[in-house]
């Protein structure tokens, strides 16, 4: 909220709507008269957050709508130029506690994972088609996973005796595998969403997780084509800010953090040529100046404390230049 700023009479977009938690900070900041349009690929948290924000009438258009194409809703919806674009990545608590979905390893629902649920192929199929091989590689580069090969060996294994349809079921084969007291949280690393968090620069304390959290990252980002579609969305987020709008990113894992650092590291710059290029041919200007300094907002410790899933957070932000 501090680096959007958001004023009566301002344009924001919430590109990753959840539970409507931020969306409705912004509504408050920029009382009486500033709008929101809130974006999210899950028809149920459109659904959910128009339920919740009723009362603000047509102070919040929402649309159910991935935000990769944040720039086709802005234009439709009247939101351009737009003064800031929050985009919140990752899961929402409510997306976790709906065991229907399977994005939590507690769950007893089906292995699903999928944010729109009417698009792409649920997580059971990539776990009974994928070879030992291919589940290597997608735990280890999407879910960071040191202990990929052992988990994908014994999913494998797994498999020929029943089909893993369910959350807990995979869960029960990731534990038995890798062992708990192997895995500890790392900065950077984690899964999971949650409103209302503070800002900060201390690191979170290290914490045990579960064996499962990082494949359970691995699936959901594949499912959903997380990193694919993160820059397409930073890009476009970009084009619809008016000069002095604020984009504002918050990621929770290692692999979000740095495509979003590289982003704004090159929006920075002005010539993005090869170095041996002898002239500038890119005709590359500037477009973003950081807010905050380089270095990600950190949550708490006393937030940590309070709200867990905030552990892995980290925030950046950067201003619209005019070029």
């Amino acid at each position: 909220m501090t680096a959007l700023s958001p004023r009566p009479g301002s344009f924001q977009i919430d590109g990753t709507v959840g539970g409507g938690g931020h969306t409705l900070r912004i509504l408050e900041a920029a009382s009486p008269d500033g709008r929101v349009l809130g974006l999210d690929a899950d028809p149920r948290a459109i659904e959910r957050t128009g339920r919740r924000l009723a009362a603000y009438g047509d102070r919040v258009v929402l649309r159910n709508v991935n935000f990769e194409h944040l720039d086709a809703a802005a234009a439709e919806t009247g939101f351009l130029p737009a003064d800031g674009v929050l985009l919140d990545l990752g899961l929402s608590s409510f997306q976790l506690a709906e065991h229907d979905r399977g994005f939590s390893f507690r769950a007893e629902g089906p292995l699903d994972m999928r944010f729109d649920p009417t698009t792409g192929v649920p997580a059971s199929d990539l776990i009974a088609t994928l070879d030992e091989e291919r589940l290597t590689r997608l735990f280890r580069d999407y879910g960071e996973e040191p202990d990929a090969r052992r988990i994908a060996r014994a999913i494998v294994r797994a498999r020929t005796e029943a089909p893993i349809e369910t959350a807990d079921q995979l869960a029960a084969i990731v534990e038995a595998a890798v062992p708990y007291r192997r895995h500890a949280s790392r900065p950077g690393r984690g899964s999971g969403r949650a409103a209302g968090r503070s800002s900060g620069h201390r690191s979170p304390a290290r914490r045990p997780i579960h064996p499962a959290t990082r494949v359970f990252q691995a699936l959901r980002i594949a499912v959903n084509a997380e990193l694919e579609v993160l820059p397409r969305a930073l890009e476009r987020a970009v084009e619809v800010l008016r000069p002095g709008g604020v984009l504002v990113v918050i990621s929770y894992h290692s692999l979000e953090d740095r495509i979003v650092k590289r982003f704004l590291a090159t929006e920075r710059r002005g010539c993005v040529c090869p170095p041996e290029a002898p002239v500038c041919v890119c005709g590359h200007e500037p477009r973003l100046a950081l807010v905050g300094g380089s270095k990600p907002q950190l949550p708490t410790e006393t937030e940590v404390a309070t709200n867990p899933r905030a552990r892995s957070a980290r925030l950046r932000a950067a201003r619209r230049l005019a070029a």
